[in-house]
């Protein structure tokens, strides 16, 4: 590209400066570069006709998030002498705008799996190369590139971790140092007559700030994303011991994970870069867990499930999808509500879906419980309805990985030992005898003599009555 020409940075997901491999190229050899966030009306606008508050795709929790991850992001580019553009409406249209009216030459985006954005970034495409815009799309959200892993593999996804773990090797990038600071931009040119604003509040968005505990404890954006990372890996004991499954779900106050899947999913952290902190922990370490279950095998997970969910036709439904078990689910809406709601009766259970509610995060063994609960483990409604609820209500939500659990955790696809139930009640209490978990998201069983906490409808009326918690009356019945 000639220098003196203008590039855009068109941020969607990798909301960071650190290893971004769009952003340098835009940045290279640019006289203006203009970094562009769209609000896309599709995830942001409210919808009076969800469940919870938030947008017809999106969770008032996630929403946040995101618009915490902006404001982060727009102090990083002001520092480097640059800022975050914000901009609202249809991405595509809104991209035609400021490419014609900015006089772009050079189109700068990372790549995304998800169907919604493949079928966008095609549209947007079509329009720059007509236009002559240089287009560059580096895939920087997954250690691999899904389409590599399915040409060494035969044109086909590999469908189990090991085979995948065989295929991709290590990848190309891992041993040469990634550019993790940048030190100044290219200033943002003349705006012309394209509508840019600040960040919005979410007030600005039209929904009113929800009360303090009902709020996710987990603030967006890089900045919180690496200062996470270096507590996590300070800890090189820990690290060089992670172990999945392992973990204490029950754990609220500390939680027994490093909980940066959010910052993963939004791009706030690299996982390339994560993936090299871990490799040298483990150097410094020497003994360490080995993947499937070590913190390095969770990346790889990770990027398993992205290929499986790039390269299979109709990975979100069970209709027409290859690699899914097709099982005559209940569509039971009663049966849903009462687990969306934290209904069941089951205490462990309902705890589980309040703190989802409530935080927008839960520990990976919680999401294992309540999956199961709802559709092979007791009220067998479809697994697409139960996906569609994580998908809402989780900070973390990712296509790709919610789709590829949930098929999991109904034994639709990957794995098939559907006689292997989490108990509602014994599993939680292996954990957190004294049902620590249960009295904090469901103060209504605070009372409750901790041997009747996990099976309250078993406890004699006299002690229900002193508990201040009538099963039936205060609290449903199972």
């Amino acid at each position: 590209m000639a220098s003196g020409s203008n590039s855009l940075m068109w941020f969607r997901k990798g909301l960071r400066i650190h290893d971004n491999p769009a952003l340098e190229c835009a940045a290279r050899r640019a006289e203006f570069l203009y970094p562009v966030f769209v609000i896309d009306p599709h995830y942001m606008e409210p919808d009076p006709n969800e469940f919870s508050t938030g947008s017809k795709r999106a969770g008032l929790n996630r929403i946040r998030f995101l618009l915490e991850s902006l404001v982060d992001l727009d102090s990083s580019l002001r520092k480097l002498g640059s800022r975050l553009l914000v901009l609202r409406g249809e991405p595509s249209e809104v991209l035609f705008r400021c490419l014609k009216e900015w006089s772009i030459k050079k189109l700068c985006f990372e790549f995304d799996t998800d169907p919604y954005y493949r079928s966008l970034d095609d549209k947007v495409k079509r329009y720059a190369t007509g236009a002559s815009v240089e287009i560059f799309s580096p895939v920087s959200h997954t250690l691999f590139d899904p389409a590599d892993i399915i040409h060494k593999n035969g044109g086909r996804p590999p469908l189990t971790y090991q085979s995948f773990v065989k295929c991709a090797g290590e990848p190309s990038w891992a041993s040469s140092p990634l550019a993790t600071e940048l030190t100044s931009l290219p200033p943002v040119g003349s705006l012309k007559n394209c509508p840019v604003v600040e960040v919005p509040s979410i007030e600005e968005l039209g929904y009113e700030e929800a009360h303090e505990d009902e709020r996710t404890p987990f603030k967006g954006g890089e900045s919180e994303a690496l200062t996470r990372l270096r507590e996590s890996i300070s800890n090189k004991e820990w690290v060089a011991k992670f172990e999945k499954p392992k973990g204490d779900p029950s754990a609220f106050l500390k939680p027994a994970t490093t909980v940066l899947s959010p910052y993963l999913k939004f791009g706030c952290l690299s996982s390339r870069y994560f993936y090299q902190c871990i490799q040298e922990v483990q150097r410094d370490v020497g003994r360490h867990t080995s993947p499937p279950v070590s913190l390095l095998g969770q990346l790889l997970w990770r990027d398993f499930f992205y290929t499986v969910a790039f390269g299979t036709p109709n990975f979100g439904q069970m209709k027409d999808n290859k690699i899914c078990k097709q099982i005559p689910w209940k569509n039971d809406d009663e049966l849903l509500a009462a687990w969306r709601d934290a209904k069941t009766g089951f205490p462990w259970i309902d705890a589980i879906m309040m703190q989802l509610k409530k935080w927008g995060w839960i520990h990976h063994l919680a999401r294992h419980c309540v999956a199961c609960f709802l559709t092979r483990g007791d009220l067998f409604v479809h697994w697409e309805k139960g996906r569609d609820v994580f998908e809402r209500l989780l900070i973390d939500s990712d296509w790709a990985i919610n789709n590829a659990n949930w098929l999991w955790l109904s034994c639709s696809s990957f794995f098939y030992q559907y006689n292997r139930i989490y108990s509602p009640i014994s599993f939680g209490k292996k954990y957190d005898p004294n049902g620590n978990y249960i009295r904090h998201f469901l103060p209504i069983l605070k009372d409750m003599p901790k041997e009747y906490i996990y099976e309250p409808w078993t406890a004699p009326q006299s002690v229900q009555v002193k508990a201040k918690c009538v099963v039936g009356k205060d609290y449903p019945k199972p």
